[in-house]
């Protein structure tokens, strides 16, 4: 009976060591920083969307105030709601984060947006009327402001993906991240969507 308890103790000691050699192992071979950057990653991709939404849950308003100015260009403002349409329409899952052709093409709808809304703002300077609606010029203060908070948002989303990405590639935490199909997320390309999202050049002469 005694043996039987010590061979138990032995094994129930022995089952912890090797427990605690692979956390360790995992620990220093970044495990834990893959769970960490990982939920950061998520985190960041929630805050983007979030202001996303804010954006395109203003467009409605600015179109009904546009729409108030005789002889607004219509083409214009056709191309706002289209946009948004386009841009709100996409489904939007985790594996997104993972899909470059999907994070891709829903950038590329948010870049379609982004140009409208630019065009729209530029033109309504031939408006004076709409300048001067106190109401227009709010909502072009919020959007300003919610542009400003994109930004930020994806600039902290592209730190918190490059900052996984060094991990997924880097030694000895690539030999984890191969154990545990940790693949390298792909990159937010602000730049594509930034020349996506540049207004034309309005001539304020023409009539």
């Amino acid at each position: 009976m005694y043996a039987c308890v010590v061979n138990l103790m032995e094994t129930v000691m022995k089952t912890w060591i090797l427990a605690l050699l692979t956390a360790t192992a995992l620990t220093g071979c970044g495990y834990n920083d893959f769970q960490r950057l990982d939920e950061e990653t998520k985190s960041a991709w929630s805050e983007v969307l979030n202001q996303y939404q804010r954006r395109a849950d203003l467009v409605p308003n600015i179109v009904a105030t546009v729409k108030g100015e005789a002889n607004f260009e219509q083409e214009t403002l056709t191309k706002v709601v289209e946009a948004r349409a386009k841009a709100t329409a996409m489904q939007v899952t985790p594996e997104t984060l993972n899909n470059p052709e999907a994070l891709k093409k829903f950038q590329a709808a948010q870049g379609e947006l982004s140009g409208a809304l630019s065009r729209l703002m530029v033109v309504s300077e031939r408006y004076p009327d709409l300048k001067a609606n106190k109401g227009f010029s709010d909502l072009r203060v919020q959007l300003e402001g919610t542009e400003n908070r994109i930004t930020v948002a994806r600039n902290r989303y592209i730190k918190s993906v490059q900052e996984y990405n060094v991990l997924a590639r880097s030694f000895p935490s690539n030999l984890t991240a191969m154990a545990f199909s940790y693949q390298p997320k792909p990159a937010f390309a602000v730049g594509n969507e930034a020349a996506i999202s540049t207004p034309p050049v309005v001539d304020f002469n023409k009539k």
